[in-house]
């Protein structure tokens, strides 16, 4: 199967295309450094009921968003490999009715790398997902129990084998500049992982969220990040052995074989359109020419009731200003090595970038300029923030 690069400048890249987020928001317990919306319960949910629940909101944002083509399906969570392969069946099919799925759409779904889930990936394959990201988040025992996973190293690195049999696309997850991990250390771990040959990695340096238990372990000093010299080495590191290792960074925390990018997560990050269904899902759709950003009920309980009662449990629904999509627009595409399409960016913002900020940023080499595109440096990435507020506030 043929899947575009994201040096791609054909259709797909220059609108972004059309994407389906679908989240499924329970897991078995809560990661400490975990803002998502994820909720655990003692007893699991009506599989039937949800079911039933998203095919009436599948219906209700198909019937905004007019007829389209699905390029891409990601199911996120909370965990999404705690649904039954039937249910992904279900779901899928209502999307297919819905957006009609283009014949090499890719679709994802996000799995914990636990014995019980992986049993699964077989049917999963066989309900229509043909890409799964496992969430393996470190490879060593004692860090992974630091970090609230239920699994091994062991069992991590069974999935990644069974979800390599069933499916011909895997990524994983990794977090990294974690407490007292040194430079060495992490390159030791990350040439772990390339080892297992899989053709995407998603590389994320730990963030502390708000309201999360970390945050408060944080606040109470009883758990130490790398400071900003160390962030920056465990960020050189990351770049150099993914480069040497055949998976460069196209966007500032996913490394990929050439054409093996996340193609749902482009859709993002061009600026496409996508349906947000389930509890607590974001989306940005056209709506008879309109770009508008919808949220969905992030309790699954309210949410189902919602959608039960009227068809949707949609409770924000706004336009977008031309200065907001052109915020959004810069925000999400700078995140890429292939940047912003600068005349496209005038479009959508109803003029141009100012040259000065531009230039300013480029005298810092900073970013560079390609033919109308806007890029991100080597060295801007790693203060990518405030590259983008930079741009944003001219």
């Amino acid at each position: 199967m043929a899947h575009p690069s994201h040096a791609d400048t054909g259709a797909a890249a220059s609108d972004g295309g059309f994407g389906v987020y679908v989240h499924w928001p329970f897991c078995l317990a809560k990661c400490p450094y975990c803002d998502f919306n994820s909720h655990v319960r003692r007893e699991a949910p009506d599989q039937g009921r949800f079911l039933a629940a998203y095919r009436r909101e599948i219906a209700h944002m198909r019937a905004l968003t007019g007829p389209k083509r699905a390029d891409t399906v990601f199911f996120g969570g909370g965990t999404p490999s705690l649904m039954a392969p039937r249910t992904v069946a279900g779901i899928l099919e209502a999307i297919n009715e819905a957006w009609p799925l283009a014949p090499d759409a890719e679709i994802t779904l996000e799995a914990n790398p636990t014995s019980v889930e992986a049993a699964r990936f077989h049917g999963y394959r066989a309900a229509g997902v043909n890409r799964v990201s496992l969430g393996v988040q470190a490879l060593n025992d004692a860090e992974l129990k630091n970090l609230g996973r239920m699994h091994t190293v062991d069992e991590a690195l069974a999935a990644v084998a069974i979800a390599r049999s069933a499916f011909e696309r895997v990524s994983f997850d990794l977090i990294y500049a974690r407490p007292r991990q040194t430079p060495e250390a992490w390159a030791r771990e990350l040439r772990r992982a390339l080892e297992e040959g899989c053709e995407h990695l998603s590389l994320y340096q730990l963030t502390i969220e708000p309201g999360t238990p970390f945050e408060r372990l944080y606040g109470a000093g009883r758990l130490i990040l790398p400071d900003d010299d160390l962030s920056r080495a465990l960020w050189d590191v990351t770049q150099e052995v993914t480069t040497a290792a055949g998976l460069p960074a196209y966007e500032i925390s996913n490394h990929a074989r050439p054409g093996a990018e996340a193609r749902h997560n482009l859709v993002y990050w061009r600026y496409g359109t996508y349906a947000g269904i389930g509890p607590g899902a974001h989306g940005r759709i056209e709506v008879q020419g309109e770009r508008r950003a919808t949220y969905v009920e992030r309790l699954p309980d309210a949410w189902l009731e919602a959608v039960e009662r009227q068809g949707h449990g949609i409770v924000t629904d706004e336009p977008l200003s031309r200065p907001e999509q052109a915020d959004e627009m810069l925000l999400m595409g700078l995140r890429l090595k292939e940047g912003v399409d600068l005349e496209r960016y005038a479009r959508r913002a109803g003029r141009p970038l100012a040259d000065a900020p531009i230039a300013a940023l480029a005298e810092a080499g900073l970013v560079t300029r390609a033919g109308p595109r806007l890029m991100v440096t080597a060295e801007g990435f790693p203060v990518l923030n405030a590259v983008i507020a930079a741009l944003a506030d001219d």
